[in-house]
């Protein structure tokens, strides 16, 4: 047999060693871009944001693909795709990147994260500046890892923030900014926002059943959360059997879908 024919075959967009080659890096980013802002405009048309406030993030390899800075979600196009590599210098596009971007990536330098999603959810936002912690009136905060943290407050785009936040997120997927919103992420940028819409509603009813004079609201033990967080780790489906979505895509489910929680 030739030396050709012993030769394993090439996967398209990737080269004989196994690396994506520039044609399928291209596509990468081109996939990931669209996914980043289908889940900014998302976060508008949710309510989880306000004008251009609120940033989305996506790592391709070594480049992270972020929201620019003040553009409104709904002019985005194709070519206005903005990368930085993790040291935060900029290897893609003309636009600067969010005034967040040092938030964005402290969350890629410590954890294993895909996506990142920072919000100035309405509910969320308000709890920041009630508590210290979320408390847990609701399994679904086991879907952050367990109850949600406050970082202490400092001005965003600053390094003190991205510190405080990454305080807040030790062994959590996500966490409240005091006085300023939340931030979540996850291996898609699908996960990443369901845990924000999660986190939103947690603070919502936390709020609500809280507002009865006199009355307290129950809260879940940490054991009743340890049971949740054992429980989830069979929960749903593989992403190659959900309807509608190519596996590890990350492509956002169509807008004014509810995330999901266990228990559906």
């Amino acid at each position: 047999m030739s030396e050709q024919g012993c030769d394993r075959p090439v996967e398209r967009g990737r080269n004989a060693e196994g690396a994506r080659d520039d044609d399928g890096h291209a596509r990468d980013i081109e996939h990931a871009w669209a996914a980043v802002v289908a889940t900014a405009r998302r976060t508008a048309a949710e309510g989880l944001v306000v004008g251009t406030s609120g940033n989305v993030s996506a790592r391709v390899g070594r480049t992270v693909l972020v929201t620019p800075s003040g553009v409104p979600y709904d002019r985005l196009r194709p070519e206005d795709a903005v990368g930085v590599d993790l040291a935060g210098d900029q290897v893609l596009g003309e636009l600067a990147p969010t005034s967040e971007l040092p938030l964005h990536l402290a969350v890629y330098r410590h954890t294993g994260a895909a996506a990142v999603v920072h919000t100035h959810a309405v509910h969320a936002t308000a709890v920041s500046t009630l508590v210290r912690e979320v408390p847990p009136i609701h399994y679904a905060a086991a879907l952050l890892g367990g109850p949600v943290r406050v970082a202490a407050y400092a001005r965003y785009g600053t390094e003190e923030l991205a510190e405080n936040m990454l305080a807040a997120l030790r062994d959590r997927t996500g966490c409240l900014l005091g006085n300023h919103g939340t931030v979540t992420y996850g291996a898609t940028l699908d996960e990443a926002y369901d845990r924000t819409a999660q986190l939103e509603w947690l603070c919502r009813l936390w709020l609500t059943a809280s507002s009865l004079p006199g009355r307290s609201p129950a809260l879940l033990t940490e054991d009743q959360l340890s049971d949740v967080q054992e429980a989830l780790k069979g929960y749903g489906q593989p992403d190659r059997a959900l309807p509608g979505r190519a596996a590890g895509t990350g492509r956002p489910p169509s807008t004014g879908q509810a995330p999901k929680c266990p228990g559906d």
